[in-house]
């Protein structure tokens, strides 16, 4: 036994150091430094794993916690690609003497230039105003709005960090904009608050008013500026609350079934009256693969599906893309493989079709939308958008409201599911 034993920890050992030399020499290595977007300045944080060799290499964004992981990489005599093939987008530049430069993007934009340095950053001091602006700031606001979804007001979530600076989230109908991280400044007297992550860049300013409300600015966006106020202040003067995510779509006819009729990706054409979903409950989730929003369901999806399929659950992503995903929807196997995804994925169409395709949805305009259907095929619930993990208790509301519904759906068993 004990010879056999050694024979197999001997056998392993050779297996890794004949097949993995350059995984054993690599080195990983932090970057930092910015993306310069329509002239303004978006922190980059890269982390990089690389041999001493030209070859195959890892890495990702950082934004704090979060990790943005590339799909792939090569370096190549100085020259360095990393790629995010669920957003079809690339990081690509050349590495010299410990400085990167290059340009990011793809997809659906322009790439935008980015300029790294090997991180041998040390902590800085923080302005002796920060902790006192950044108590003042925490907590929920809202957003007044006048968007073309409807929507009057949006929510601003902010909480501080250990390390004294702050993480803000905007919550919209549509979903939400991830985790913003930034630091007070005091010349400006303001918080900037920004991501780099495998879905691009984003900016936000946060200003303290003397009147205790915040000015929202976003560069990114023309300059666009929003004023900001506590839910009880937004009250007093009669400002409408943040849209309910089950209030911003519905169905023309609720005693009819829901229908839909779209291909998988390999041509097979899926519809809802396929046997597969007779007198199963229904998720029809849809989407598409450039929508960031879209990417934070997909894990919570696959969650529910591998939960509840076996108690009658299907789920089906509907996704809506651009005409050359349409052609060759790379973008798309890319996200199914990073998620995993286990249900059925069809290709709705280009995103400008999604009313044709499913016009027995009203005021569908938001990336993703998730209908709920029962067991006679007839939607129960419409949801708009999606709050990621890091909206905090709006996840957690979100997730305990979807098990509810889904434990009261799967209970239904109607004839139609014997």
């Amino acid at each position: 036994m004990k010879e056999w034993t050694f024979r197999i920890v001997f056998i392993l050992a050779a297996i890794c150091l004949a097949a993995s030399p350059e995984l054993l020499a690599q080195r990983t290595e932090s970057w930092s430094g910015f993306s310069t977007v329509q002239g303004h300045q978006v922190p980059v944080h890269l982390r990089l794993s690389t041999s001493k060799h030209d070859g195959p290499v890892t890495g990702g964004f950082v934004n704090e916690q979060q990790f943005s992981p590339a799909s792939g990489g090569i370096l190549s005599s100085g020259h360095l690609t990393l790629t995010f093939d669920y957003f079809a987008h690339k990081l690509d530049g050349d590495l010299h003497e410990g400085v990167f430069t290059g340009t990011y993007g793809g997809g659906r934009g322009q790439p935008v230039p980015v300029e790294l340095h090997q991180d041998i950053s040390q902590k800085k001091a923080l302005p002796a105003g920060a902790e006192k602006e950044t108590t003042s700031i925490r907590g929920d606001w809202e957003i007044a709005v006048k968007s073309p979804k409807g929507e009057d007001a949006w929510t601003l979530r902010v909480s501080p960090l250990p390390h004294g600076g702050i993480k803000a989230i905007i919550l919209r109908i549509d979903g939400d904009t991830n985790a913003l991280y930034g630091t007070y400044d005091e010349a400006a007297a303001e918080f900037q608050v920004s991501h780099f992550s495998a879905a691009g860049p984003a900016l936000y300013t946060l200003k303290p008013q003397p009147d205790g409300t915040i000015l929202v600015t976003n560069p990114l966006k023309d300059g666009q500026q929003w004023t900001a106020r506590r839910p009880a202040e937004a009250r007093k003067q009669n400002l409408a609350p943040p849209t309910n995510a089950t209030e911003q779509t519905s169905v023309a006819d609720t005693t009819l079934p829901f229908s839909f009729s779209a291909p998988d990706l390999n041509g097979k054409l899926v519809s809802n009256t396929d046997t597969q979903f007779r007198g199963k409950v229904v998720i029809v989730a849809i989407g598409g693969s450039w929508c960031p929003n879209c990417h934070d369901e997909a894990p919570f999806l696959v969650e529910l599906y591998r939960r509840y399929h076996a108690r009658g659950l299907e789920i089906v992503n509907i996704s809506f893309e651009e005409q050359d995903q349409l052609k060759d929807p790379q973008r798309l196997r890319a996200f199914i493989a990073k998620y995993q995804i286990p249900y059925t994925v069809l290709l709705g169409g280009a995103t400008e079709q999604v009313h044709d395709k499913l016009p027995e949805a009203k005021n569908l305009n938001c990336w993703p939308t998730t209908f709920f259907i029962n067991r006679k095929g007839l939607v129960q619930e419409v949801h708009a958008g999606f709050s990621g993990p890091e909206t905090g208790a709006s996840y957690t509301q979100l997730k305990a409201e979807t098990d509810t519904l889904l434990g009261k759906l799967l209970a239904q068993h109607d004839e139609a599911s014997r």
